[in-house]
């Protein structure tokens, strides 16, 4: 199928029917896809419509093709919304990036209110946003079980998480409890000023470290007292599995 470049675009009269339905090639990262101009210009302002309307400086590819530098593998959702079909429910977070680099703003618009992202958003980024630190100690903990994977096919990270002031100073106790390693490779969080609970944000931290493609599960850290073992509160053992 032949593509139509931007200067033969600009000879024709804008609105005019066969301009409107002139079929448009995009080359978004190497991932070809056909459109007509009718379509890319369903949303006002998008990116895709002042590209074809010749009012961004688009570039072409060496086959005359609309070229944008970004990775495609989204973008058929963008481009089936232009055609009236929604994205699926389950690359609701995918989409909405692309839907932002566009512009197309009904899209986003769509996304931010489905089920989903509005739980991701407005619920969860929310809550965590208010833990102090909070992406900084992900990655401390993910740098301190590498460290110890060494010739392991686990390794094991201690987390202190206090949900108020009050217990601060308890659970800089517990910490003091542990033996000297023990003690120098405790990641904290806390404290917040949220609704959500310590097993909310365990649980935010798990879902965390397995979005960068790590297995991990958690569970409260024992110590132990003369032959008995118990819980220790505020102490939590995350074991990452390598293999």
């Amino acid at each position: 199928m032949s593509s139509t470049g931007s200067r033969g675009l600009a000879k024709g009269n804008v609105g005019s029917p066969q301009h409107v339905s002139s079929v448009v090639s995009l080359n978004i990262g190497g991932q070809l896809f056909w459109s007509t101009v009718g379509t890319l210009r369903r949303f006002p302002g998008s990116k895709l419509a002042e590209m074809v309307n010749g009012q961004s400086r688009e570039r072409m590819d060496a086959e005359g093709r609309y070229f944008v530098d970004r990775d495609g593998t989204y973008f058929n959702h963008v481009l089936e919304y232009h055609r009236g079909r929604e994205p699926p429910p389950h690359l609701a977070e995918e989409v909405y990036q692309e839907a932002r680099f566009y512009d197309v703003e009904p899209l986003v618009k769509l996304l931010e209110d489905s089920p989903k992202f509005f739980g991701e958003v407005v619920g969860r980024r929310q809550f965590l946003a208010r833990v102090p630190d909070y992406q900084e100690n992900i990655e401390v903990m993910v740098r301190v079980a590498r460290a110890e994977a060494v010739a392991s096919r686990h390794s094991t990270v201690t987390v202190c998480v206090v949900r108020n002031e009050e217990d601060v100073a308890r659970c800089r106790e517990a910490v003091n409890g542990l033996d000297t390693g023990g003690r120098e490779s405790v990641v904290s969080f806390g404290p917040w000023k949220a609704s959500p609970s310590v097993s909310d944000l365990l649980h935010c931290i798990k879902v965390d470290i397995e979005k960068k493609g790590y297995r991990t599960s958690c569970q409260p850290l024992e110590t132990a007292k003369g032959f008995l073992t118990r819980p220790c509160e505020f102490l939590y053992k995350f074991t990452f599995t390598w293999w």
